[in-house]
């Protein structure tokens, strides 16, 4: 037979169509088709089993994503999460917020291990990430438990530890050594992120101290963060807040013929 004529039995068989217009002779090319058969019926199995398993993880892990643009920003950022959710008015809020995330962060340290291929799968939105959203999540925790007076801290300290979880085993998982050297946020943006918050009416510390326990705590996490970030080509989130940056809920492919949206936005999200 002629190498189009192997191809054509090849698929055939491999698809399970059995036509039966070609057939092998030989003892050797009858085994290669039935075991070409067996895979074939693999393959199927694992389409059918492994892919809506691999989309349900995804829509999962994106559903809270997606809700970090209204409660934290676009890109998101831990000092904007404090402040839209009156974190220095309503700690059982931000104790209700944390503990959610303590599960999203398990369930991405399970499926992402289950299936480090979905580490890969991008997010729908440009700035959006896994691995943004797992460290705006630390960032707020080490804001909480080094920063913050009267602060949910038991909520905190289970957050944090869910989620350096989630960055350690899987930096292991994608094969990802820690980058050394990494300082996203200097003194002088601390003294902003510090003066935000106050100006937000959350009750912060003024201790040199906490500062400190606050590098200390960035320490654990950032060198990880930083590595996974760079594995797949995304960008991490800052700590101050751009200035003057829309969310992205509140943008559209029509903004220019319709200016009138973002002041009536503005209004019913910051009434005065």
């Amino acid at each position: 037979m002629s190498f189009l004529t192997d191809l054509y039995l090849s698929g055939t068989t491999f698809f399970t169509l059995g036509l039966g217009d070609v057939t092998p002779l030989s003892g050797v090319g009858r085994f290669l088709v039935v075991t070409e058969v067996a895979f074939g019926f693999i393959f199927l199995a694992l389409v059918i089993s492994y892919v809506p398993v691999i989309y349900q993880a995804f829509s999962r892990r994106e559903l809270r994503i997606s809700l970090l643009d209204a409660r934290a920003g676009s890109p998101a950022t831990a000092v904007e999460l404090l402040r839209r959710n009156c974190a220095g008015k309503d700690t059982g809020e931000l104790r209700l917020l944390l503990h959610d995330w303590e599960v999203w962060c398990a369930d991405i340290l399970e499926s992402h291990l289950s299936y480090p291929i979905l580490a890969f799968y991008r997010s729908q939105h440009e700035p959006q990430s896994w691995v943004e959203a797992l460290t705006v999540i630390l960032d707020t925790c080490a804001l909480v438990l080094t920063s913050m007076e009267d602060a949910p801290l038991a909520a905190a300290r289970f957050t944090f530890a869910a989620a350096r979880h989630a960055v350690v085993d899987l930096a292991q998982v994608l094969n990802t050594s820690p980058t050394t050297g990494v300082n996203r946020l200097s003194s002088a943006e601390f003294a902003q992120v510090r003066g935000r918050l106050a100006a937000a009416g959350i009750r912060v510390q003024e201790s040199t101290a906490s500062e400190q326990k606050l590098e200390e705590l960035r320490a654990t996490y950032e060198l990880f963060v930083s590595a996974l970030a760079e594995r797949i080509q995304v960008s991490l989130p800052p700590w101050i807040p751009p200035a003057d940056v829309l969310d992205d809920w509140q943008t559209s492919a029509w903004d220019d013929q319709f200016p009138s949206i973002h002041q009536t936005l503005n209004k019913v999200m910051h009434p005065q």
